[in-house]
């Protein structure tokens, strides 16, 4: 497949390779484009072998259920049902921006969208260039991260070039994203909100507008079908292996980052530290990757992916990293960071 790059400007997107990008995906072609959170995918989610082409392209199992992306609220009641005086305040207080909603669905959403679920995440983002290729193609746009299914997700062009050339009719090049993490997930379906996926929306954040919200933190069996993106499989690993070091005082990670270095170069492995720039100071610059100030958390979610791409194109086998406190987008660091790694660390 010969994949067309096209440049959109996302402070005044040109109406005319805005209607280009609108068309291709009409025809039921994919375009990857960018949003705040992640760079995504998409596909007309209502044509089933537009959907099922995700799946291929990003080596996706079938039955991990899609994100689909409107351009406006008055959009949604075509496409769920039961939407709820919460969802409607949530909606209000976050839309668009970086929160998926999950509400039952109507039949003419693709049942390959929802890994045959009768349930359906909705996201309206924020984006310029997304919210005007959704509003050009008058269409629900089902849009996963545009990245091979396991890998670190696309916060920047040059990583979906890297991912999908060859794989997508269509790669919008633009800006990088703001958030760096994906969105908020929240099954609103059910008699009590939960939060399935954190992100750029938090907990606290929810709770001020809606009240008492639950938080998933299973792991689902082999069989059960997941409801959001994340739930089920492996997620945003990088090909090393990610030592994540529990949340503890400087001197004390600090001590513990320098000991397991020497340990795994002792033992010739190629390593590397993705840490805030107050440790990474302690270090040689070439095996730091730099994530921003500690207490800057949205500063370290917008490079968190990158971080663990510069891991793999540096072919590092060895990755040490810190903690975080779990609190405001905390929470979502600190979720990609354990999915990355699999386990924390013990000091």
């Amino acid at each position: 497949m010969k994949t067309k790059v096209m440049e959109i400007d996302e402070k005044n997107p040109q109406i005319e390779r805005v209607t280009e990008a609108a068309e291709y995906l009409a025809a039921g072609k994919l375009v990857a484009f960018p949003t705040e959170t992640v760079y995504g995918i998409g596909a007309n989610a209502l044509s089933e072998e537009a959907a099922a082409n995700i799946y291929k392209a990003k080596g996706r199992p079938s039955d991990n259920p899609l994100i689909v992306h409107l351009a406006d609220w008055e959009q949604l009641p075509e496409y769920v049902t039961d939407i709820s005086v919460q969802a409607r305040q949530l909606a209000a207080a976050f839309w668009p921006g970086p929160l998926t909603m999950i509400f039952k669905k109507r039949e003419n959403i693709s049942g390959e969208i929802t890994g045959g679920l009768d349930t359906v995440g909705i996201r309206i983002p924020i984006h310029p260039v997304a919210r005007a290729i959704l509003r050009a193609c008058n269409l629900p746009v089902a849009a996963p991260s545009a990245n091979i299914s396991g890998k670190p997700s696309p916060t920047e062009f040059a990583h979906v070039l890297e991912d999908l050339d060859g794989r997508v009719d269509m790669i919008i090049k633009s800006g990088s994203a703001q958030v760096g993490l994906e969105s908020t997930v929240i099954d609103m379906s059910g008699a009590r909100p939960v939060i399935l996926r954190p992100g750029g929306i938090s907990k606290a954040m929810i709770e001020a507008v809606i009240g008492p919200v639950d938080m998933n933190r299973g792991q689902l069996a082999d069989q059960e079908i997941p409801m959001a993106p994340g739930m089920k499989y492996r997620h945003y690993a990088p090909k090393g292996k990610i030592h994540l070091l529990p949340l503890a005082d400087f001197d004390t990670t600090l001590r513990e980052l320098k000991k397991q270095l020497t340990t795994a170069q002792q033992r010739g492995k190629k390593t590397a530290l993705l840490v805030p720039d107050e440790y990474a100071r302690e270090f040689p610059a070439d095996i730091c990757f730099d994530l921003g100030p500690e207490q800057a958390l949205e500063e370290i979610a917008r490079h968190l992916f990158d971080g663990l791409r510069f891991m793999d194109l540096n072919e590092i086998e060895d990755i040490f990293a810190t903690s975080y406190p779990e609190t405001g987008i905390g929470e979502a660091i600190m979720n990609r960071l354990k999915k990355a790694a699999g386990s924390v660390s013990k000091i």
